[in-house]
């Protein structure tokens, strides 16, 4: 275990609460679940599906538990082929014990779909502490999970039925495993015996895998490689087991990827790899691209409240950068960072996978008295009480801008939240890092619940979803066929069904007329178009709703008619 000087931040009555804590792994982790299930909880089953990652993942589980095909990745009629099946199966298995507990509707309940997501999270805060301890010690170990616990894009993640909340948890498992390894052959102490932690790497690697193909054993591969070349020892890693471990990884990938190759042909592989993998190398995707440094200038907010700590942390991280600990946990950060600054494809969660150490080097700056305290710091630390009063503004004017009354619930957690922001940045001027730490998250919290619980439930304006599958329900209709013109968004699919068509206005009108319990949702744009072939054909519909709104990507203005058959 890594042993800290004593320090101003260890002395402290928060300081000394918190060794209390560390000293024993059940309170360690009972404080860490708490304060993971206060940052994720809030929103987690009110946010509508969040176009347009997340209906497209859960569409496909749910269009799995529809077909009972297990292979194939579907989205309506369209292949997807560019991530492995693991997360589908996660989801489905989350939705079909919804389904047993008694969930009403549960294949369009989407906050069922989002549970793999949510227990990634927390283990991720978890493993986050489990992967410090031989690094920083306990104190420090435990101070970088609740950094975790508060960071926004994790919070964010653990919201989302994706990939990369689940994606960052077999990273952590496998790091946690490395760190083990490298830090005991440094202090020369025998290697943890037995198989155990082997098998947690290489199961590690084998969901990581499955999960999201190659991106985990990048990271593990780079962090292997920046650590021997920083140190010239590659003795530890013969305690990985290789021979077996690779083995193993096979056993249990193989079949999934054997059946998918034969189902498409050999499509799976050029799609994923062929093209998806190698376009974001070799271009932006989608859309979705930045210039070297865009992680840089984006985590200032991704990692709030926390970034202004991690700037005030690299002097002292510079002057460490011989100590191994700091070696293994830089040749964690760097090479992969860089390798996806320099890929022209830019998503913020993209460098998720290293946000902990991150973490784990702030909280040992925090107990080495290490986090500076010059004139730019003060600076770079009035960061966390400008974004938090910035945050709360945007949350409070958003309900006010779009529903014309005020967010009291957001209002009085904003307040709270600037006022804990601001007592972090004087405690970071007086050289109180653990209570800064602490106020950090206390206004990450407040923040989240302000905005996640207050504001977006009352933003009606964007469930434009939800609000048109409800309004085309019809008593006397099991299931209602429809069809939208002008509003493609996957979430509508996802809660309206898999046999929504997404016709021409004309095509509309020829697909209503066809029989009963159907419904036509018709944005005003194409409606002169829609009402007269519906004239022309001499079909009558009655108009049940009209759902205006915007739609969250892209910010247009929508007005959408509502048409059922008789």
């Amino acid at each position: 275990m890594a042993a800290l000087s004593e320090s101003p931040a260890a002395a402290s009555t928060p300081g000394r609460l918190l060794d209390r804590i560390a000293g024993s792994n059940l309170l360690a982790i009972s404080a860490l679940l708490v304060a993971a299930l206060l940052a994720f909880a809030p929103g987690f089953t009110g946010l509508p599906p969040m176009d347009r990652d997340e209906p497209r993942f859960a569409q496909a589980s749910k269009q799995m538990l529809e077909s009972g095909d297990f292979v194939s990745i579907r989205f309506q009629d369209e292949a997807r082929l560019k991530k492995p099946v693991g997360i589908y199966w996660l989801q489905t298995a989350a939705v079909s014990l919804g389904a047993s507990l008694g969930v009403p509707e549960a294949r369009t309940t989407i906050w069922l779909y989002r549970i793999p997501s949510l227990i990634a999270a927390i283990g991720a805060v978890l493993l986050t502490w489990w992967t410090a301890i031989p690094l920083a010690g306990r104190r420090s170990a435990l101070l970088a999970g609740l950094i975790m616990a508060g960071c926004l894009l994790l919070g964010v993640e653990a919201r989302l039925a994706k990939t990369d909340a689940t994606q960052l948890l077999t990273v952590m498992a496998m790091v946690g495993v490395l760190a083990r390894f490298f830090m005991a052959s440094h202090r020369g102490e025998p290697a943890p015996a037995g198989l155990a932690l082997p098998a947690v790497f290489w199961l590690g690697m084998a969901v990581s895998i499955l999960i999201k193909g190659p991106i985990g054993a990048l990271l593990v591969g780079l962090t292997i490689a920046g650590t021997v070349a920083a140190t010239r020892d590659w003795r530890w890693l013969g305690q990985l087991r290789w021979l077996w471990g690779i083995l193993l990884t096979l056993v249990l990938v193989s079949p999934w990827f054997i059946a998918i190759m034969i189902e498409t042909k050999g499509a799976f592989l050029q799609e994923s790899v062929g093209k998806d993998m190698l376009n974001k190398v070799a271009g932006a995707q989608e859309s979705h691209g930045g210039w070297p440094g865009t992680y840089l200038a984006v985590f200032w907010g991704t990692f709030w409240p926390f970034a202004p700590l991690a700037a005030l942390a690299a002097p002292w991280v510079w002057h460490q950068r011989r100590r191994p600990a700091v070696i293994f946990l830089l040749a964690w950060l760097v090479p992969f960072w860089l390798v996806f600054e320099f890929f022209p494809t830019k998503l913020p969660h993209y460098v998720l996978p290293v946000y902990p150490a991150i973490a784990i080097l702030i909280a040992m700056a925090v107990f080495d008295d290490g986090l500076s305290r010059s004139l730019w710091a003060r600076i770079v630390a009035g960061l966390i009480p400008l974004l938090a009063l910035v945050l709360a503004v945007v949350g409070v004017g958003a309900v006010w801008f779009y529903q014309s009354e005020i967010a009291w619930l957001t209002l009085a957690f904003a307040i709270g939240a600037v006022a804990a922001a601001w007592l972090a940045w004087r405690r970071l001027g007086e050289g109180r890092g653990v209570e800064a730490v602490l106020a950090c998250l206390a206004t990450g919290l407040l923040l989240y619940w302000g905005i996640y619980a207050g504001a977006i439930p009352k933003l009606q304006a964007m469930a434009i979803s939800p609000r048109l599958a409800a309004a085309a329900q019809a008593a006397q209709c099991p299931h209602v066929a429809a069809a939208s013109v002008g509003f493609r968004e996957p979430s509508l699919v996802f809660l309206a069904g898999t046999d929504l068509d997404m016709p021409s206005p004309e095509g509309a009108a020829d697909f209503i007329g066809q029989g009963i319990c159907r419904a036509a949702f018709v944005d005003k744009r194409f409606e002169p178009a829609f009402l007269a072939r519906l004239t022309a054909n001499g079909t009558k519909v009655d108009l049940v709703s009209r759902v205006a709104g915007i739609n969250i990507n892209g910010g247009k203005k929508l007005d959408i008619g509502v048409y059922r058959s008789p």
